[in-house]
């Protein structure tokens, strides 16, 4: 185990998504939160923005006064499910024009956050706020690792997140907003930890996601280093790199109480029966083949400890659809200076809100053909 374990402790800021350039901290500071309390209780305020009313159900039930309204269109909700333990946010971006055209049914994507990371990572690329779509950000858990997870008796209790998710938070919402709620107007989005979930998710239920998009992820569990970024984020090594960093919340936080080893995805050592790992490794040629009919875009720069990593597992992605014939994009920004001045190639939102500026649209398009 000690190789792993000595690569975890070295690649620990691996797969974590929440460092934000200090604008986006900016941002998201300054996103102050109005008319909450009075808004999830039901009581009338003159000066708290109103934002469609949602009902119990899938599972979820939401917290009572626990709902953050930001806007009419930028309000994020409160829920619980025997699914995960604790409390569990999902923020929700509408289109400015919700409201004005209440026939109208909207496209939807589902944007998953990194290690480390919450629903507010989100406000550090604003090209999630599209109007010609609903953007649905679900708490992924400091390391969730969108997976119901081999272990439900750790320190982080019920752990079933791929649930939570796909159970659970899509037909809740279908059922709450006016969605147009089949897979030619559903996408899941992800980077990082997050790029992992927006792959698994696609291969997991094609039925339900017509596009998926990794951004820098930790995507083919062949990679030894990918292994040790999970193995990280379960024994909460975050080193020297977390600490050079901020979170959505401004703060390095971690990953977390520190659960056993084998905990996520069972042994991640073949002698000792890795089955898991290879039955949900996203880059797997079995798993790649039920993208034959999604629409596949992969973004990576190759700069760093982090990233130097998410471009061979991206490039084995991509070479794999390749050979199943299988239409894919492959964005490797490289350095950046192509994508924006302020891109380094390198493992964050400096990278990751320009490669989403420049998918957005391109999603937008999909949807409307």
């Amino acid at each position: 185990m000690r190789p792993l374990l000595t690569a975890a402790a070295g690649f620990c800021g691996a797969i974590r998504a929440s460092a934000l350039t200090a604008a986006a901290v900016a941002t998201v500071a300054a996103t102050a939160l109005t008319g909450s309390a009075a808004h999830a209780a039901g009581v009338a305020d003159a000066d708290a923005p109103t934002i469609p009313a949602f009902a119990d159900g899938q599972g979820l039930t939401q917290v009572a006064g626990a709902t953050e309204v930001r806007s009419g269109t930028d309000f994020t909700l409160t829920v619980t499910t025997p699914q995960l333990s604790g409390r569990h946010k999902v923020r929700v971006f509408l289109p400015s024009g919700y409201y004005a055209e209440p026939g109208k049914r909207w496209p939807v994507t589902y944007f998953l956050h990194g290690g480390g990371g919450n629903v507010n990572d989100a406000a550090a690329a604003p090209a999630l706020r599209d109007d010609r779509m609903i953007t649905v950000v679900p708490d992924g858990g400091l390391k969730g690792w969108y997976a119901n997870w081999h272990m439900q008796n750790t320190a982080e209790g019920a752990a079933n997140w791929e649930t939570f998710h796909l159970l659970q938070v899509v037909p809740f919402i279908d059922a709450n907003l006016r969605t147009l709620p089949d897979r030619g107007h559903r996408a899941v989005v992800g980077l990082s930890m997050g790029g992992f979930g927006a792959l698994h998710y696609a291969q997991a239920r094609p039925d339900l996601f017509g596009r998926v998009a990794s951004l820098s992820g930790g995507i083919d569990f062949g990679l030894w280093e990918v292994r040790a970024a999970v193995l990280a984020t379960e024994l909460n090594l975050t080193g020297a790199w977390c600490a050079s960093t901020t979170s959505g919340t401004g703060d390095c936080t971690g990953y977390g109480p520190v659960v056993d080893s084998d905990a996520i995805f069972g042994s991640p050592y073949a002698i000792f029966n890795d089955r898991i790992w290879n039955e949900v490794n996203p880059a797997s040629l079995a798993n790649l083949g039920k993208l034959a009919d999604t629409g596949v875009t992969l973004y990576t720069g190759n700069q760093g400890l982090i990233d130097g990593k998410t471009a061979v597992a991206s490039a084995n992605v991509a070479n794999r659809l390749n050979q199943l014939g299988i239409p894919n994009r492959f964005v490797n920004y490289g350095n950046g200076s192509a994508l924006s001045p302020g891109c380094k190639g390198d493992h964050t939102y400096a990278c990751w809100a320009p490669a989403l500026a420049d998918y957005i649209p391109r999603l937008a398009n999909d949807f409307a053909r």
